[in-house]
């Protein structure tokens, strides 16, 4: 099965990413840093296409989630297409090769410059999420004297059983609209707004999903509404079913991809729609690890602390919201680490708040100054989420292709870390 493909495993004790030593790469390319697997990447977007084949369907990786421009060529040359949140990932998914027709434009505050961009370069829709940002892009076309096509994106009041900084299909969260008012919404702006063409319905409920209850729930009253607009003369051809299937970040029963497009299949049977996906973190998530390394051993009458070179500046998931990212020495000793003492450590980072950690209470095979860690899950809001909080660098990005290393982002310099600064002011 394609989601139980590891990249990540011990060969004579020592972690591997594919054919390369986890170790090899952290002596070479220092510490912190993010390890990509492109066997993992293309496997886990063959899972996608496999599961939607003999459907019409188009599947759009959520770029928010790993945004590193090689990362969505790969994809690209796959068959993907992305779902983009921002004129910076439109021009990132350009860069990527990306076409138009394969790009779905969401997120809550689009501007009228992105729009217009947007527009330029013809995508295949937008996902619309307020009436007044239906009137923008109605006037934003109206000014480029062409017609935008446009898909809303329903809140269908559906508890994704997550997360709540992750829930984002209930009535109380910022995004889409209501249900109850997608209908009425629908037939005023077709009636009266020249500019936009509706071409489908969209809604994404949620992140880390590992029950498939929400999923049918929120694609059945999505049906609904369908129909209901058929009747009244609005035909849709997409029906967007947004992302959010979960991964393993430790010893979770997350469902298969073939398992989430079969409720689709069944739900949407007998309607001629094509099916948008827009996978993120279930595709790239467990991809790459993030390398850091133990700076110093500190204890206290309380705690074990192992203060490490990677911060929340650096991995900001566990200091949001608490996160569980699984971590591991990558070296063990040679009999392995079942005969390594076992000790419990807050695992922290540089940063200067108190929030600053990677775990709490880990239980881990006893550490020593110099010990290598890899924190896995680390591919999707690893990188993309980092920052240059406490004036930190960013790390560096490698892509593992068989026994080959590719630096696809290189480390930020302390020059980097100024650069459009204005000392002459």
């Amino acid at each position: 099965m394609f989601m139980d493909m590891e990249p990540f495993i011990y060969k004579n004790n020592t972690r591997y990413c594919e054919d390369v030593a986890l170790a090899d790469i952290a002596a070479e390319f220092g510490t912190p840093c993010y390890v990509y697997s492109k066997a993992f990447l293309s496997a886990r977007s063959r899972a996608y296409l496999e599961a939607l084949a003999g459907h019409k369907h188009l599947v759009c990786y959520s770029v928010k989630a790993a945004s590193n421009i090689n990362l969505l060529k790969i994809l690209g040359e796959l068959g993907l297409g992305c779902d983009i949140v921002s004129g910076g990932e439109l021009f990132r998914a350009k860069l990527a090769g990306i076409p138009g027709e394969k790009i779905v434009y969401s997120g809550v505050g689009k501007t009228a410059a992105e729009i217009r961009q947007a527009l330029e370069y013809k995508i295949l829709f937008f996902n619309v999420e307020s009436a007044a940002e239906l009137h923008l892009i109605n006037q934003v076309a109206a000014e480029m004297a062409v017609v935008a096509p446009v898909a809303i994106r329903v809140n269908p009041d559906v508890d994704p059983l997550t997360h709540p900084y992750i829930s984002t299909g209930l009535k109380e969260n910022k995004f889409g609209i209501p249900i109850d008012e997608a209908e009425r919404i629908y037939l005023t702006a077709n009636a009266k707004l020249k500019n936009i063409k509706f071409v489908g319905v969209d809604s994404h409920i949620g992140s880390q999903l590992t029950n498939l209850t929400p999923f049918r729930d929120a694609a059945l009253r999505l049906r609904v509404l369908i129909e209901k607009l058929s009747a009244q003369g609005v035909e849709l051809k997409y029906v967007d079913l947004g992302g959010g299937l979960g991964i393993k970040y430790d010893s979770e029963s997350v469902p298969e991809v073939q398992q989430l497009a079969d409720i689709f299949f069944d739900v949407f049977s007998g309607l001629d729609l094509t099916i948008v996906l827009e996978p993120g973190r279930s595709l790239v998530g467990n991809s790459a690890v993030m390398l850091t390394k133990v700076l110093y051993l500190k204890q206290s009458l309380e705690k074990n602390f192992a203060i490490v070179d990677a911060g929340m500046n650096d991995l900001l998931r566990p200091s949001l919201y608490g996160a569980f990212q699984k971590i591991d020495k990558v070296c063990l000793l040679a009999n392995g680490s079942s005969a390594i003492p076992q000790l419990n450590y807050d695992i922290v980072g540089p940063i200067c708040e108190s929030g600053d950690f990677l775990a709490k209470a880990r239980a881990l095979p006893q550490l020593v100054q110099g010990d290598l860690l890899a924190v896995g899950s680390a591919g999707a809001y690893g990188f993309s989420m980092s920052s240059n909080y406490n004036s930190r660098a960013r790390a560096v990005e490698l892509l593992v292709d068989g026994s080959a290393v590719t630096v696809i982002r290189e480390r930020e310099t302390y020059e980097d870390l100024v650069k459009g600064e204005n000392l002459g002011c």
